[in-house]
């Protein structure tokens, strides 16, 4: 495949491979930890080995000229830098033009870029995408331009870019995830400090499989700001009477001393975000003790939580974990990502992943008349440049 997107690059853009550069940026999955980050507690995500590649050639023309093979139908784009501001015609580029534009505070760029990019997550399954172009592009400024920014610095950027230049108000577990993921382990950060520690994922005889409703996730980002501003309002009540800097803080005992200051709602949305802090962390001991049964247990209630106090599930998620609960190969099951939509995350045995895919997915299609996707896919490393032995191990 790096020989062809070379090619593609040179069809594309003239010019000779050999001065061509090669990066990568993985998507990412989160175990569990739903809707934790923003509120300042544990999430346990992992990097995947399907991601997003840059092709990147300097040049000597005064501006940049981005492609994505994903979207050929809105040809080349090309940006002078004397105008990097956010164009809603220029939709994808957006999110290497916001990095490139982030990056002019570490380094002021003025040399001409040709950018190829090609990403095999699945559009529109909540693999974040976006902080794999993110990624991938601060990834590939740093090392053209050999500023020897720190990895997490770059996490920064990506995620101030994503909250500022597009617009889009996440936490910073994605770019972490995407820029920060080692091979075969999961990663348990604390979305407050930062702190963070890899976990072995040890899988000899199970793999994740990503099951996508294929279900346009219509009120994800309405209900995202909803339960947000939520959150925020009962910490703004429980900081009056508790010492927190954030629900993440926040025990269960203490909630239910002074649950009696929320409004319902509140106390509901509280509750995942408190009980689902507690799951995260219990799990994370859970892989340390090589007990993926109690993994997946876990992971179980966690879409409970998610459907049953903070609900963001809706029929085609239930549908797909209910489904994916009653096949004899699910070790865990549990919706990922903002919810209404988009994907879960189960974790399969090997043995069982052909009838897996079959039985749940036809059980889906019968109860909510859409055809589920399926993909088996693998923990990988963090975003990288691709040098010619990586590129043989591909």
């Amino acid at each position: 495949m790096m020989e062809q997107l070379k090619e593609d690059f040179i069809a594309l853009f003239g010019g000779v491979k050999e001065k061509v550069r090669i990066f990568f940026a993985p998507g990412r999955v989160n175990l569990i930890g739903e809707h934790i980050d923003y509120n300042g507690g544990y999430v346990l995500p992992c990097a995947l080995q399907i991601g997003t590649y840059a092709l990147v050639r300097k040049t000597g023309n005064p501006f940049i000229r981005f492609y994505s093979k994903n979207f050929p139908e809105e040809g080349v784009i090309t940006v002078s830098y004397e105008d990097l501001s956010y164009h809603v015609k220029h939709g994808w580029a957006n999110y290497p033009k916001g990095i490139i534009t982030a990056f002019q505070s570490f380094c002021p760029i003025h040399t001409g870029l040709d950018i190829l990019y090609y990403g095999n997550i699945p559009n529109g399954a909540g693999l974040s995408s976006s902080a794999s172009i993110e990624l991938v592009t601060a990834v590939m400024l740093n090392e053209v331009f050999e500023q020897n920014i720190d990895m997490i610095d770059l996490v920064k950027l990506s995620q101030k870019v994503e909250n500022e230049y597009i617009g889009v108000n996440c936490g910073i577990m994605d770019q972490f995830t995407v820029g920060m993921g080692k091979l075969d382990h999961a990663i348990l950060l604390n979305c407050q400090t930062l702190e963070y520690r890899y976990l072995p994922l040890e899988m000899t005889d199970c793999t994740i499989v990503i099951a996508n409703t294929n279900k346009k996730r219509g009120l994800a980002d309405s209900a995202y700001n909803e339960r947000r501003a939520t959150c925020e309002a009962a910490f703004l009540k429980l900081r009056q009477h508790v010492n927190i800097e954030s629900l993440g803080d926040l025990t269960s005992k203490q909630l239910e001393q002074y649950e009696h200051l929320l409004s319902p709602v509140e106390k509901k949305r509280v509750r995942h975000a408190v009980t689902e802090n507690e799951r995260t962390k219990q799990a994370a001991n859970a892989l340390e003790q090589g007990d993926l049964f109690r993994f997946g247990e876990l992971m179980k209630q966690s879409h409970i939580s998610l459907r049953d106090d903070y609900e963001v599930t809706g029929t085609e998620l239930d549908t797909l974990v209910e489904a994916a609960w009653k096949h004899e190969g699910t070790i865990g099951a549990r919706m990922t990502g903002a919810g209404f939509g988009g994907c879960t995350v189960n974790i399969v045995k090997d043995e069982y992943i052909p009838s897996f895919i079959e039985q749940v997915g036809r059980e889906y299609t019968q109860k909510s008349g859409y055809e589920a996707s399926f993909y088996v896919v693998k923990i990988g490393d963090g975003a990288r440049e691709i040098t010619e032995e990586k590129e043989m191990r591909l």
